[in-house]
């Protein structure tokens, strides 16, 4: 039976969602309640409000139950923030070497920009193209870039390393059909949130030609060893430690997750990877092997640029459109995948 707030129609919560964000900061701290604080940080005003919000609205656990209901949710959950950004975003689908991709382009973006092949999030079982389109809207929008998503197959009904297959597959198409995407072949990243930044550190490691660039939110780079952030933000941050453990239960066997494809972090050799900016969210359970990949990075003599947020949650790269603290890290992950690709080693200028 579907729950009350299965009932309300998404635009109507959407529209309350953005009412809420748009009152003055004092009236906001009132209905977010007394300030959080956990391991040195303070939760920013802006995702304690949200969080606040998705239990008042009934909102479930982001795994758990039925594969179908999961991904229900989170399509669900996007739906409430359909904003997208004011200059207007091309988009066709492509067969990128037998997986199903959508390309963005940006209203007069000229022939010839680079190309990010991002990879979305969901722990490998859920999300989509379209939970992760405005993401891909704004990174294209404000990093100058195309963006090529990629809708790679999902667990349970297709294990590792089905995804990881697919996400190499995409890429290699992209870094030989990069002109036929109207894209520069010589400044093309990779990146992707989640389980999507995991596809996107293995394609980084594993690809023929080494993307110029990786754009990195909050990567899940090891399922072999639990950090003490897992603990830390068990529970009441959106993701938990108990969506962790479901989603790898059904993406990976046990015996298999100590594999580089599966844990690029345990990969014995980094030094090939690609320049890249790399952000952790401070209240996070995947904060910390985050920022373990990106100090073996720099230890490997990787050009790599490590920000903590540390005041958000997991999932911020989807909720820019929300303002405040949100559309701030959106845009720092822009300016620097901007950077990365436009005065990149390839010496564009």
């Amino acid at each position: 039976m579907a729950s009350l707030t299965e009932k309300v129609p998404p635009a109507v919560t959407g529209a309350v969602l953005r009412a809420v964000f748009a009152l003055p900061g004092p009236v906001k701290r009132l209905v977010a309640g007394a300030s959080v604080r956990r391991d040195g940080q303070e939760l920013a005003l802006d995702a304690q409000l949200l969080l606040t919000m998705m239990r008042l609205e009934g909102e479930r656990r982001l795994a758990g139950g039925t594969v179908a209901d999961a991904r229900r949710g989170i399509a669900r959950g996007q739906s409430y923030l359909p904003k997208a950004p004011a200059r207007p975003v091309r988009t066709r689908a492509v067969d990128a070497g037998g997986v199903p991709a959508r390309l963005y382009t940006p209203k007069g973006l000229a022939e010839g920009s680079p190309l990010l092949v991002f990879y979305h999030g969901g722990g490998w079982v859920i999300g989509s193209l379209d939970t992760h389109d405005t993401v891909c809207r704004y990174l294209a929008v404000h990093a100058e870039v195309r963006v090529l998503s990629v809708d790679y197959r999902l667990a349970p009904e297709h294990p590792f390393p089905a995804a990881t297959d697919d996400a190499l597959a995409a890429y290699e198409y992209a870094a030989a059909h990069a002109g036929d995407l109207g894209a520069d072949p010589g400044a093309i990243a990779v990146g992707g949130d989640s389980a999507g930044g995991n596809l996107a550190v293995v394609v980084g490691l594993t690809a023929r030609r080494t993307p110029d660039f990786a754009l990195l939110y909050y990567p899940a780079v090891d399922m072999s060893v639990l950090r003490p952030s897992r603990d830390l933000f068990a529970e009441g941050f959106y993701l938990t430690d108990a969506d962790m453990t479901w989603f790898s239960d059904h993406y990976c066997p046990e015996p298999r997750r100590a594999e580089p494809a599966a844990s690029p972090l345990v990969a014995g050799d980094l030094s090939g990877f690609p320049p890249t900016y790399l952000v952790t969210a401070g209240f996070d359970p995947l904060r910390d092997e985050g920022e373990e990949f990106a100090e073996r990075l720099r230890k490997a003599g990787v050009p790599v640029a490590l920000r903590r947020q540390e005041d958000l949650i997991h999932g911020f790269a989807n909720m820019w459109s929300l303002g405040g603290r949100f559309r701030e890290a959106a845009s720092e992950a822009a300016g620097a995948l901007r950077t990365g690709l436009y005065a990149g080693p390839r010496g564009r200028g």
